[in-house]
């Protein structure tokens, strides 16, 4: 039995899928040169060297919110480990796993409570924000975004400005 989704569940999938999407458009054209090219080597950010940095750390960033929202209703997951990859289709596919790993989640719980106004029930990160799921999601959909532009700026660095 398939599940359908409705409400703010789908307006957050639905969303979510719309800026990777976007994501997955700004990288499919590019080389596998210009993916691994470091563009900014000045940064302290390991994860915002290189187009291939700054992707890897969006799908691990992805997958991670979608462990804490499992954890969040008991599960005891495991955040996956970072993979990095050499083809912009590669990450286009990865992309589209990390979103379908967090569709799965909704659909097998398609009843989670969206909107927790008591702090110690919310959902605390790595970065110590607290978050309910809806908030969540709306930081995942925001976090591609803002690392979509940044690649959109990453891959209008010329070559000559930095050198291999």
């Amino acid at each position: 039995m398939k599940t359908e989704l409705h409400g703010t569940i789908r307006a957050l999938l639905d969303e979510y899928k719309r800026a990777i999407d976007e994501l997955a458009s700004v990288i499919r054209p590019l080389s596998s040169r210009t993916l691994l090219r470091v563009v900014d080597d000045k940064t302290t950010d390991a994860n915002c060297r290189s187009v291939q940095t700054i992707l890897t750390h969006v799908i691990f960033a992805g997958h991670t919110y979608t462990v804490y929202m499992e954890n969040h209703i008991g599960h005891k997951k495991e955040r996956p480990p970072k993979a990095y990859f050499e083809t912009a289709d590669e990450y286009v596919e990865a992309l589209h796993r990390m979103f379908d790993y967090c569709k799965n989640f909704f659909i097998e719980n398609p009843s989670i409570q969206l909107e927790e106004s008591d702090q110690s029930k919310k959902i605390t990160t790595s970065w110590k924000q607290q978050y309910d799921p809806e908030q969540l999601m709306e930081h995942a959909v925001v976090h591609v975004l803002k690392h979509r532009r940044q690649i959109e700026r990453f891959v209008t660095v010329p070559d000559s400005a930095h050198p291999d």
